[in-house]
Formats: C-alpha cells, sequence, structure tokens
C-alpha cells in the first residue's frame, strides 16, 4: 500500500476554514497531512483514521517563540507553515469540550486575524491590480496590431480571476466578520 498521496485543492484566504474541514476529513480517512507545496498541493501520510481537529491561524511571520510554547501547552501540535498560515491539530480524544477544539479563545482574537488577513494580503493584491493590472490593460487595448491582442487576451483572462477572488474573498471576508 502507497503510504503518501499528493492531492491538488485551492483555497483562497478566505477559505481557510472549509481548509480546516477538508484536513480533518482526510485524517479521519487515514491521510494525516505533513506539508504543503505552494499554491495547492498537499501532501498526507497514511495513518490510522482517527478524529483530529485542525486548525489555521495566520500570523505572516509575526509569531514568536512563546506562540509556539502557548500552542503547545494546550495540546496542539504545530507541524506546517504554509504562505503565512500556521497549521495545528490535535486529537478530538484530547479535548474535553468544544471550547478545546478552538484555537481562538474569543471572537475578539478571530476578528484580529481576520483584519490581519484583509491587511496584509487583500489590499496588497487590491494595490496591485490597480497599479499594474488595470493600467497594463488599459494600455493593451489601446494599442494596435497582433501581439498587443494577445497581450489584451492575456489581461483580460487575469482581470476576470482577480475581480472573481476580490468579490469571492470580499464576501466571505466580511461574512466572517459579521459571524464573529
Amino acid at each position: 500500500m502507497n503510504d503518501q498521496k499528493t492531492l491538488i485543492r485551492f483555497f483562497t484566504i478566505s477559505d481557510y476554514e472549509d481548509e480546516e474541514i477538508w484536513l480533518r476529513s482526510q485524517h479521519q480517512q487515514g491521510w494525516k497531512l505533513v506539508k504543503m507545496i505552494v499554491p495547492c498541493f498537499y501532501i498526507f501520510e497514511s495513518c490510522t483514521p482517527q478524529d483530529v481537529v485542525y486548525r489555521l491561524d495566520y500570523k505572516n511571520n509575526t509569531e514568536n517563540r512563546d506562540y509556539f510554547q502557548i500552542f503547545q501547552d494546550y495540546g496542539w501540535e504545530y507541524f506546517a507553515r504554509c504562505m503565512g498560515w500556521l497549521y495545528f491539530r490535535r486529537p478530538v480524544s484530547e479535548t474535553d469540550t468544544r471550547q478545546d477544539e478552538e484555537i481562538f479563545s474569543d471572537n475578539s482574537s478571530r476578528m484580529d486575524m481576520v483584519n490581519h488577513v484583509i491587511k496584509t494580503r487583500m489590499l496588497p493584491l487590491i494595490c496591485i491590480f490597480f497599479c499594474c493590472l488595470l493600467p497594463n490593460f488599459i494600455n493593451s487595448v489601446e494599442q494596435d496590431g497582433p501581439f498587443p491582442d494577445i497581450i489584451t487576451i492575456i489581461f483580460s483572462i487575469l482581470l476576470v480571476i482577480y475581480l472573481y477572488l476580490f468579490i469571492h474573498c470580499g464576501l466571505k471576508l466580511r461574512e466572517m466578520k459579521q459571524k464573529y
């Protein structure tokens, strides 16, 4: 039997809760996450099927040794980092209450994380969009010839992708802010 598998799955910055659920279901099926490779490759290792809670926290390299010690003291295993996200897991059998399955103690902490994601991921993407992508798209539309047409098509595709991601992430992050 193969004891490793790689799955391709894409999650946006606003889909971290969906990612936690998906990782938990993989572990319940006997596949423990070992590492991620950007942008969307998940490497799993065969394990005994177990109900394990996965939680993600976004720190974007602002964490310190005390931060990890707190998680360890509360029974969380830190096992991976990917693009500013820190991955923790904990077997459900080691929890006494539903609160023990959470890494955030209150909604204020969750809001802080969502705001941190918005400031360090969404705002830079919006700046890139308005400062680089949109002006270059407009410039490519105004030029004549076959080569600018190809560039216009490429920029059009990028514009559609960016707009979809902005709308998807913006609505989902707003929904999270209202929930918390």
